[in-house]
């Protein structure tokens, strides 16, 4: 007789593969159709908010790897917020103006001096917009629950409109002013660079040693001596006109073959090697305090005409060079304010593209790199070179053109940061951090930057809204700014490049300084950190749905001198707080070496050909599979090896489903108290498992809860509940006790499992929905979290160390196994013994240790058997009796082959009698 149909064999029409590739797309167009981020919004109206603000990335270029695991994280979050009762609207947000848009265009083969400036930025806007609705739908494919209908842009009017609110109140307050100052400048982008936009290479540079002459030594220095001056840009020379020295330190000045130098005491060891001097043969003439040589006079040895005084500066220092400081305020930080303090001139002899101008005399025309040779020729000619090398050293280089960057003085707009500094520190102060060393990292910046140039010599950005009067004075009035702001509003910032300055300014505007009713405008732009600075004025505090300050900004590492940074530091400024109350950042994605992706070395993992051939699901399981804190890798291997835990998952997930189709929790659930223990110590791993996951998800851990739910899904689940659980769940009546106290649990395991995972997998998670009977929501994702219990830990106590003791009942059977003496568990008898009274106890206590062991038959005997293991004697022979035809256990009391049910054992006979 055929029993096969007499079985419980599970039931279900979810799928064994995946196939997410196609899959996915269908669940996102379901998505859609039930506008299910508008529903999970409505779900938790009126309660708590939770806001985790976007960074905006830049729109250019397809999304990367980054990208990818920066925007699933925040999904994470705010999936899992939202399941946690919280109201979660998540706004994304794109980067958009700057100069990689307008050197896009320009490779696309656009020539703007063909067209006007308005014209220009009116092609750079549909470009941005472009890349937006590409890197759009490349976000929405890995699934990522967002207002996707309406994002922020930080192109549009209303953005626009409050960034020029905020300067104005920065202005208001004093903290705006335009200065000539050097400044980061990049010939490559002819414009600007703010720190946050510096990196730091390799690059040769020459050094050289140069003598200034005495002219007026002022009593102290006769005429002649020459002082010594180190630098490694022989092209600042001709701004030279100060040599700074510290007034603490002691100077020298040493006889050389017949000529007179002065330098620092403490170097003068070091200058003998670098330029040559025999040492023995030098002689120490004079010692002077530095404070002595102040306002001595030399001679310029490239400019006839030009002086170069000794000055005093703290900044002077014996680590490197002579302790005389080539003094250039045009070109160096330090150089610049000394300078002030002596009034010097700010010569910068040097244009937008780093080509000398008349300034420079001689050199004029000259690109500033190609002038080093010429200049320290011309030092030589004029006998002031006392030694020329190379070295290679680290330098300043833009970011974006990764070409080197020089310390110019232009006329630029800042935002003053000493004025506000130590409220910006208070606030750090008072903000959450996951690691500390994110807080030291953005503490340590701003308490040593200096004030933020916050212009840009670009066309395409939000203009810097100021007039200037026919006498050139700065116009920078409230209502004025103001006025701009609401142009903006309505038309755009263009407006500011297609209307005259008299057409932007209020009607009816006069000022003192323009006799004439004549206005000009400010041509330069803010910064785009400037920009996306503002965000939290633009987008948390000008939408309905949102709130300042945000719960949580969430970026990459590189953040804490870029978005955190300018974010803070305007948010502080004009509101008098941080406009996040936790910070939390993410290292970079590396190859499967762990070594940057590049298209030379042919290493990228691009998102789209990974979510095409694999699944966006699998992306998201490798996020949660990684410490995101730190560098991350990914490679194909490493996809592959994520795959194979997708795959278990899915696996579990189908064994759960098949074994619930015939449960209804309305009608079969069974109360707590009456589970039989077995259940009630799985249900309580369960709550175990739900509770960590719970914690975990509040303090941003999601790879525990990864290597959690790889230990429950194979440990507890597959290798244990289970394996076990068959017997129960094929084998016994469909309504009968056991089977439907087995069933409650694996229906509740089932539920729980889907939830926890949906934040994480919710493409799969909800096709499990959709598959999961009598369930009323229709996605997952309208539910809530599984509730955090109580859990029975001298219960879990009990059956973790009975499962302890079970290893031992495994190793005997598989020992027989391999001695061929039997094939399948079920073949086996086990008897068992322990010299320990609990122990021993603890094994009788159960009526149904077979089918624990799983196998026939088990005896727990008084006496020692068989082989000594950790906990237990045990002893395995192959089960006596044959086999039953229909639950395969071995029996002695088979039915004969006459009966009605042929050869199967009183379990399998009272169950097809009761039928």
């Amino acid at each position: 007789m055929d029993y096969k149909d007499t079985l419980l064999m599970p039931k279900t029409d979810f799928p064994m593969r995946g196939g997410l590739p196609n899959k996915e797309p269908q669940i996102q167009a379901q998505w859609d159709e039930q506008d299910l981020y508008q529903k999970v919004l409505k779900k938790n109206e009126g309660k708590t908010p939770y806001i985790l603000h976007d960074g905006p990335p830049y729109a250019n270029g397809q999304i990367h790897m980054g990208h990818a695991l920066n925007k699933i994280i925040k999904d994470f979050i705010t999936r899992y917020k939202a399941m946690n009762g919280f109201y979660t609207p998540f706004v994304p947000g794109w980067d958009t103006h700057g100069l990689p848009i307008e050197q896009a265009l320009t490779k696309k083969g656009v020539n703007r001096k063909e067209m006007s400036t308005a014209e220009f930025r009116e092609l750079c806007r549909q470009y941005a917009l472009e890349q937006v609705e590409l890197q759009k739908a490349d976000f929405k494919r890995l699934g990522i629950n967002a207002d996707w209908v309406n994002p922020y842009i930080t192109l549009q009017e209303q953005f626009e409109a409050e960034q020029i609110r905020l300067f104005g109140d920065m202005a208001k307050k004093g903290y705006i002013y335009k200065g000539k100052k050097p400044v980061y400048w990049s010939p490559s982008s002819e414009s600007s660079l703010a720190e946050a936009e510096i990196e730091y290479q390799d690059k040769k540079s020459a050094s050289i040693y140069v003598a200034f002459e005495t002219v007026d030594g002022r009593g102290v220095v006769a005429e002649g001596v020459k002082f010594v001056i180190w630098t490694t840009t022989p092209w600042t020379m001709p701004a030279n006109v100060a040599i700074s020295v510290n007034p603490e330190l002691n100077y020298v000045q040493v006889g050389v073959e017949g000529k007179s130098y002065i330098v620092a005491q403490a170097l003068l060891d070091n200058v003998c090697d670098a330029i040559g001097w025999d040492k023995d043969a030098v002689v120490i003439e004079k010692e002077f305090k530095g404070s002595e040589l102040e306002l001595i006079t030399t001679q310029h040895p490239l400019i006839e005409d030009r002086k170069s005084i000794i000055i005093l500066g703290d900044h002077v220092t014996t680590d490197a060079g002579t302790g005389c400081v080539h003094t250039a305020p045009g070109h160096g930080e330090d150089d610049f304010i000394v300078g002030q303090k002596y009034e010097l001139p700010v010569i910068s002899p040097v244009d937008d593209k780093g080509v000398f101008t008349a300034e420079a005399g001689e050199f004029e025309g000259l690109f500033y790199d190609k002038a080093n040779p010429v200049i320290t020729e011309r030092l030589k000619e004029a006998g002031a070179l006392l030694k020329l090398e190379f070295f290679t050293h680290s330098y300043p280089h833009d970011w974006r053109t990764k070409k080197p960057v020089i310390f110019r003085a232009t006329p630029q707009w800042f935002a003053s940061i000493n004025k506000v500094r130590q409220d910006i520190l208070n606030a750090i102060d008072e903000t959450e951090f996951k690691v500390e060393w994110g807080k030291t990292r953005i503490y340590n910046m701003i308490r040593d930057r200096g004030d933020w140039v916050i212009s840009r010599q670009r066309v395409w950005g939000v203009p810097i809204p100021v007039f200037y009067a026919e006498n050139g004075d700065i116009i920078m009035d409230e209502a004025v700014i103001e006025h701009v702001a609401k142009l903006v509003e309505v038309h755009g910032s263009n407006v500011w490049y297609e209307r005259e300055a008299k057409d932007l300014l209020p009607e009816g505007f006069t000022h003192p300084g323009s006799p004439n009713g004549e206005f000009t405008k400010e041509t330069d732009i803010m910064d785009v950190w400037f920009d996306s600075g503002s965000s939290h004025r633009g987008v948390l505090e000008a939408r309905d749905d949102l709130s300042f300050p945000a719960d949580l900004y969430f970026e990459g590492s590189d953040q804490y001198r870029g978005w955190f940074n300018s974010s803070i530091t305007t948010a502080v400024a004009t509101r008098g707080k941080s406009p996040y109350k936790k910070l939390l950042s993410h290292g970079f994605v590396m190859d499967g070496q762990g070594r940057k992706m590049s298209k030379s070395l042919g290493n990228t993992v691009v998102p789209e050909k990974v979510v095409k051939q694999m699944g966006a699901d699998i992306i998201r399981l490798w996020v949660m599979s990684v410490d995101y804190l730190a560098d991350v890798r990914i490679s194909d291997d490493i996809l592959k090896q994520v795959s194979e835990v997708y795959r278990k998952i899915r696996n579990t997930f189908k064994f759960l489903l098949g074994n619930v189709n015939d449960f209804n929790p309305e009608t079969d659930k069974v109360a707590y108290e009456d589970l039989k223990e077995i259940d009630k110590f799985m249900l309580n791993k369960l709550y175990t498992f739900v509770n960590h996951a719970h914690t975990h998800y509040d303090n941003n851990d999601y790879l525990d809860i990864y290597q959690e739910l790889q230990n429950f899904i194979n440990v507890e689940l597959s290798n244990f509940y289970l394996d076990y659980g068959k017997d129960i769940l094929y084998i016994e009546g469909a309504d009968s006790h056991v089977r439907r106290s087995m069933q409650t649990v694996v229906y509740e395991v089932l539920t729980s499992l889907t939830k926890v995972l949906a934040p994480i997998i919710p493409h799969t998670a909800d096709e499990i929905w959709s598959h999961t009977p009598h369930v009323k929501e229709e996605s997952v994702h309208l539910t809530d979290m599984p509730e955090v219990h109580d859990v029975d830990s001298a219960l879990i106590d009990k059956w973790s160390h009975f499962l302890t003791l079970r290893d031992d009942v495994l190793k005997g059977i598989e020992a027989l196994r391999n001695e061929k003496v039997i094939g399948k568990p079920l073949e086996a008898k086990v008897t068992v013994y322990s010299d320990n009274a609990e122990d021993l106890a603890l094994l009788k206590s159960f009526d149904n240790l077979h089918q624990l062991f799983i196998v026939s038959q088990a005896i727990v005997s008084d006496e020692a058997v068989g082989t000594k293991y950790t906990n237990l004697n045990v002893l395995v022979e192959r089960a006596e009796g044959e086999k039953c035809e229909r639950c395969w256990n071995f029996s002695t009391k088979l039915t004969g082959v006459d009966h009605a049910f042929p050869n199967v054992c009183p379990r399998c006979l009272s169950v097809l009698e009761s039928k």
